[in-house]
């Protein structure tokens, strides 16, 4: 989470204040699982700017989750509740087999946490019928009293929408949320911090998956200029701790496409990176815009989330990170795609939902109260969803091997080449996403297409076929 890209940068707010009025005065009204809502008719929303809400694109703020349906009519908006994720990329299946991330431990990084990560965790899990989990609530030194400032609120709204979405699709997983007393921004400030929270819970050998949803420009590290890389190289020793203890580590992709922005803000005006994705110990992943119905089926394939077409009172729809690394060499589980990646390390890897495309916005549900004066449901988008929701889809891959995968890139790679081949992708559960350009900023990314790309990695997922499929890869090699 850099001051520009958390991996989501600061947006507006849709408060619906019409919407909110007709829901809470609504007579009767009930709310009874995944997608109930207070009845009665909703009206059209304003739209206001807010101070940065940096854990994500902060789209909307109702007494009650709405489905997908109301949503479009009513907001304008795509809107998605876990259930809906459950169906859409097939992970009933797992859950019915009793493989739900039982035995496994996620671990979710962020600075400062949240106040009321546990009350917001359990009004979530009560709305959705998901089984209550206690947050196992680490701290790398005592955190600074919760002042309700712009950066305390993203950082609180980055844990709420890791720790409940990697509850929502690993239901059985134990979640340790490692907080951190000072804020990561652009270059290394708050990164030290990061790295030795997760080298201690690593050498602890509690961790099985780390879930990041944060992220820096490699050229606003010092010394990058002059290539001297050591100012990030050194940064590397959690990294490298996972890989001898066989813990897998994942980070988003990024909200800007091939773009970002310098230490004074000032947007790039050529590609660059941005790291942890484009480092090769670390899986990646990146945001597609998903179309699904209230039922959570599908009604069109996957595209990358590319939408920067809003109008500037609505901001701009997230564009999925990816891009080459200016500082690591092409990894030999990339030698297969060098005619995509050239001679460095490219990203992403992978990609779930996180964004919009083609006009509309896709946003996922979310409860938060550490601002008491919009506590309540939010939709927010961002590939600080699509980190949590793979992390924990590793955890159902690591209960399903009976054993940490560690960095499962190799595997990844070799399902994706698989899956090329005809009646493979059934087999391997990675989806081509072949559609959308994350260009951003005036600075043009990379296309989806057949196969591998820097713009969505190897695809999406049907994760009944493809966690099992993981499990066997990652347990080979």
């Amino acid at each position: 989470m850099s001051t520009r890209n958390r991996a989501t940068r600061a947006a507006v707010t849709l408060t619906a204040f019409a919407a909110v009025a007709a829901l809470t005065g609504a007579a009767g009204a009930t709310q009874s699982g995944p997608g109930a809502i207070a009845g009665g008719a909703a009206g059209a929303g304003t739209v206001r700017p807010v101070p940065d809400f940096a854990g994500a694109h902060d789209i909307a703020l109702l007494p009650a989750p709405l489905p997908t349906s109301q949503c479009v009519s009513q907001l304008g908006i795509v809107c998605y509740d876990p259930a809906q994720y459950r169906s859409a990329y097939d992970y009933n299946p797992l859950y019915r087999a009793g493989i739900d991330g039982r035995g496994r431990t996620i671990v979710i990084v962020d600075s400062f946490g949240s106040p009321t990560i546990q009350h917001d965790l359990d009004t979530f899990d009560a709305q959705f019928g998901l089984p209550p989990l206690t947050v196992d609530i680490r701290q790398t030194a005592p955190i600074p009293p919760y002042d309700n400032s712009a950066d305390r609120q993203g950082w609180a709204g980055e844990t709420t929408l890791d720790v409940e979405y990697a509850h929502a699709m690993a239901p059985g997983a134990k979640i340790i949320l490692l907080e951190t007393p000072v804020s990561e921004t652009q270059g290394v400030q708050g990164f030290p911090e990061m790295m030795a929270g997760e080298k201690a819970v690593i050498d602890a050998n509690e961790a099985d998956v780390i879930s990041q949803s944060f992220a820096s420009t490699e050229n606003n590290f010092p010394g990058f200029a002059q290539g001297d890389f050591s100012s990030l190289l050194n940064l590397r020793f959690a990294f490298q701790d996972a890989q001898r203890h066989g813990t897998t580590v994942l980070t988003s992709s990024g909200d800007h496409g091939t773009a970002d922005v310098d230490l004074d803000g000032n947007p790039y005006a050529f590609p660059v990176a941005d790291w942890p994705s484009s480092d090769p110990l670390i899986t990646s992943v990146g945001g597609t815009f998903p179309a699904i119905d209230d039922a959570g089926h599908r009604t069109a394939a996957d595209v990358v989330a590319h939408d920067c077409d809003f109008t500037v009172e609505q901001g701009c729809g997230i564009v999925s990170g990816g891009g080459v690394s200016g500082i690591f060499k092409r990894p030999p589980f990339q030698a297969g795609v060098r005619g995509v990646v050239g001679n460095h390390r490219g990203y992403p890897d992978i990609s779930i939902s996180g964004g919009g495309a083609n006009g509309t916005r896709s946003t996922a549900w979310m409860y938060y109260s550490y601002n008491p004066d919009r506590a309540g449901w939010h939709l927010v988008e961002g590939t600080s969803e699509s980190c949590p929701l793979m992390a924990a889809t590793v955890a159902l891959a690591d209960q399903a091997a009976g054993h940490r995968l560690g960095n499962i890139n190799q595997a990844l790679y070799t399902l994706g080449h698989l899956s090329t081949l005809p009646r493979f992708p059934q087999l391997t559960g990675l989806q081509d996403v072949t559609s959308g350009t994350i260009s951003d900023d005036g600075v043009t990314g990379a296309s989806a297409g057949p196969g591998y790309d820097l713009a969505s990695g190897w695809g999406t997922i049907d994760a009944a076929r493809f966690v099992p499929a993981l499990a066997a890869a990652g347990s080979i090699g």
